[in-house]
């Protein structure tokens, strides 16, 4: 189960993915991870997540600030 920060950051990222018109293999690549693992981030069913060293990568990748993905208040 992942937990409300985790799919907060998860669907801002796919957002952000998608309207760059990225493939979840693309930002693999990008990433340094495999699409599987961005398969089973972007999934329910799996507990994985981004970190914080992929926050930042992601806003690199993306060119957004590490904040586009966080929340404004606590959750």
């Amino acid at each position: 189960m992942k937990s409300k920060v985790d799919q907060f950051v998860i669907n801002h990222v796919k957002e952000k993915r998608i309207e760059k018109k990225m493939t979840q293999a693309d930002l693999a690549y990008e990433l340094n991870v495999s699409a599987g693992f961005i398969g089973k981030v972007e999934s329910s069913k799996y507990a994985a997540h981004y970190n914080i060293k992929h926050i930042n990568n992601l806003a690199k990748i993306l060119k957004c600030s590490p904040k586009d993905f966080l929340p404004k208040d606590p959750l």
